[in-house]
């Protein structure tokens, strides 16, 4: 039986079209790579899984929702069962690791405190962190912090896991184990949908590829060519085809002084490229919740309503009742939004 199925759907950011006619299947504990070249519409069709981008025509339906009708009040269930993988980690800085998890665990409804312990437990084995839970976020490796988010991503036993370039800010070690390590849950537990720009990890762990060109989704089924990735170190495509001609220029002729001045001039700027990613122990801003509001306001003002159920209607869906959640949840769904509100 399929988790996500997409017939005929389209997706839009406010006018613009980001994808069309997209359609396809997925079934359980499938490992499904997702690729296409920046600004190609992958993180869109991630969010329109989770409900943080609406449905624009089409059939839409994950885990048995609806997506193209789905209700305002619904989509806390729905995100329950889905962990999301950011690749800009987004840990709770001012706690340890242990804490970070057990916030999540709270947040989801778990009061008994040895249960939570358990669970967390559990799963800092199952991601080979179990002896760093009294550490700080900014202890952590970028590997080991990417550890963490899986750990909190497979937390509530999620049915689908969204991982949205899990290794972009990785070394190639780190980044194959982060790879394998999705590989090993999705035989063991859920299914997998990880976009990349990584080529070489497809090659080294076989999935599912779909790939996101000219405004469609198609699937292929053998490693595409390199226009649609960079390599692991981060340097892209174009980069990669400079670099050949350089070589293969100099074959052809010997280097003069100024050739030779010019690399050494050109080497620190690459070095500081390389470098510029950001660091993997660097607090990350929390971004005021007023503004956040705010913004969400302003983007529910521009959707555009379904046939059946029109922005309105959802939401007046959502009960007094439900609208009312205490501080402490308040600032979970502030940090973990996309998958706690």
């Amino acid at each position: 039986m399929s988790q996500i199925t997409y017939k005929n759907v389209g997706i839009y950011q406010q006018e613009s079209i980001v994808l069309e006619n997209v359609d396809f299947k997925i079934g359980s504990r499938e490992f499904v790579y997702l690729i296409g070249n920046v600004g190609s519409g992958k993180s869109s069709l991630l969010k329109t899984m989770y409900g943080e981008l609406d449905i624009h025509s089409g059939e839409a339906n994950v885990l048995g929702y609806d997506m193209a009708h789905i209700r305002r009040k619904q989509i806390p269930a729905l995100r329950k069962r889905i962990g999301i993988v950011f690749q800009d980690f987004q840990l709770l800085t001012d706690r340890n690791v242990r804490d970070n998890l057990d916030f999540v665990l709270k947040a989801i409804g778990i009061s008994n405190k040895k249960e939570r312990a358990h669970r967390i437990e559990e799963v800092l084995l199952q991601v080979e962190m179990e002896t760093k839970g009294y550490k700080m976020p900014h202890e952590l490796s970028g590997g080991e912090q990417q550890r963490i988010v899986i750990a909190r991503a497979i937390l509530n036993n999620p049915d689908i896991i969204l991982a949205d370039e899990p290794t972009g800010n990785l070394d190639k070690k780190t980044g194959t184990q982060i790879v394998k390590l999705l590989h090993e849950i999705s035989k063991k537990e859920a299914t997998v949908i990880m976009t990349t720009h990584n080529l070489q990890l497809i090659e080294e762990f076989p999935g599912r590829i779909l790939v996101c060109d000219n405004h469609h989704i198609k699937e292929v089924f053998s490693i595409p060519s390199e226009e649609y990735g960079s390599d692991i170190e981060g340097e892209s495509a174009e980069g990669n085809n400079l670099v050949s001609k350089i070589e293969e220029t100099e074959k052809t002729k010997e280097p003069t002084d100024t050739a030779i001045h010019q690399e050494k001039s050109i080497e620190p700027d690459s070095d500081s490229q390389a470098t510029s990613l950001p660091s993997s122990t660097s607090p990350i801003p929390e971004e005021p919740r007023e503004n956040h509001e705010d913004a969400n306001a302003q983007s529910q003002e521009q959707e555009l309503p379904t046939s059946e159920t029109s922005g309105a209607e959802k939401k007046d869906a959502t009960s007094p009742e439900e609208a009312t959640t205490s501080t402490e949840t308040a600032t979970v769904n502030d940090q973990y939004r996309y998958t706690y509100n």
